[in-house]
């Protein structure tokens, strides 16, 4: 091979590894371009992930337990303050309700119930139920004449239940002082559905077997709720006035309506209220005298 021949294959080598180097080097830039992305995107990926769990997580009136969507700070303490606070004229004044009473404690035979050395009050019921979620408010109505509550939680019963998403109260994580009876609340479940939970509910609190037994006695064998123990001396099981009376009411607007005699809500509510009163009385002696008024002790004859 001639010199200009050796000198022409030479300079093709060189060009094709020139070639090769180039085509080397972009595929290198492509594969740091590609990684770049990648790592983008995931940054991308992880920061979405925030953003949507942060969302989701946002404040939404939740109770300690259950799903709520009542009122929150001012707006909880003005509903607390006027739920426990009902005057005893405008309680006086409901009675015995008027007919929008249909469940009355009844009169049972055990054991005094006490504990702490007072009368005790047992209740037993669950945030999805809807009747508990009536019951709560009388409840709340009548301890408070005895009482004081604090920790006092929003809650609305099961969406999927009759009368769904009743407006109430849990009495889980809330406390209750008295010089006169003892409260003693149990909420089994919170109003979240759980497939694997045999209550079919997520279970919040385990009552003892003393309870059950006392609910079972009592209240049913079926374990019915709500279920309301007076010292053993008188209980409440199931209802005692119909939601129907709560159907498209808020918080505030029940708690409103708690305070004018005339209103349906009081007729059912403060009403009720007044046979639970009286149910304590008969427990307490009829003291004080500020809560077994003489309206009350009329109402200790029918139960």
């Amino acid at each position: 091979m001639g010199k200009a021949s050796r000198t022409k294959v030479e300079a093709s080598r060189r060009e094709k590894i020139a070639a090769q180097r180039a085509a080397a080097r972009r595929a290198e830039q492509r594969r740091r371009i590609l990684i770049a992305s990648g790592s983008i995107i995931a940054v991308l990926a992880v920061v979405l992930v925030f953003v949507i769990v942060k969302l989701n997580s946002k404040p939404s009136s939740s109770s300690a337990s259950g799903v709520s969507n009542g009122p929150t700070g001012s707006a909880l303490t003005a509903v607390v303050d006027q739920v426990t606070s009902v005057p005893a004229s405008t309680l006086d004044a409901v009675g015995d309700g008027g007919g929008a009473v249909t469940g009355k404690p009844a009169t049972i035979s055990g054991t005094a119930l006490t504990a702490n050395g007072k009368p005790e009050m047992l209740f037993m019921g669950a945030e999805y139920c809807p009747y508990c979620a009536a019951e709560r408010w009388a409840m709340i109505v009548a301890l408070s004449r005895f009482g004081t509550f604090s920790g006092l939680s929003t809650v609305h019963s099961s969406s999927t239940d009759v009368f769904p998403n009743t407006p109430t109260w849990t009495f889980y994580k809330s406390t209750y002082t008295s010089p006169y009876l003892t409260f003693t609340p149990v909420e089994t479940t919170t109003n979240v559905p759980d497939a694997s939970s045999p209550l079919g509910y997520v279970p919040l609190q385990t009552p003892t077997s003393a309870q059950l037994a006392l609910q079972t006695k009592y209240g049913g064998a079926q374990g019915t709720i709500p279920f309301i123990d007076f010292g053993n001396k008188y209980a409440i099981s199931g209802a005692s006035y119909s939601n129907q009376v709560l159907v498209g009411l808020s918080w505030s607007q029940i708690a409103a309506d708690l305070h004018n005699p005339n209103s349906p809500v009081a007729q059912a509510i403060d009403g009720t209220a007044n046979y639970i009163t009286a149910a304590i009385c008969k427990m307490t002696g009829n003291q004080p005298a500020s809560a077994c008024t003489s309206t009350v002790q009329s109402l200790e004859s029918q139960i």
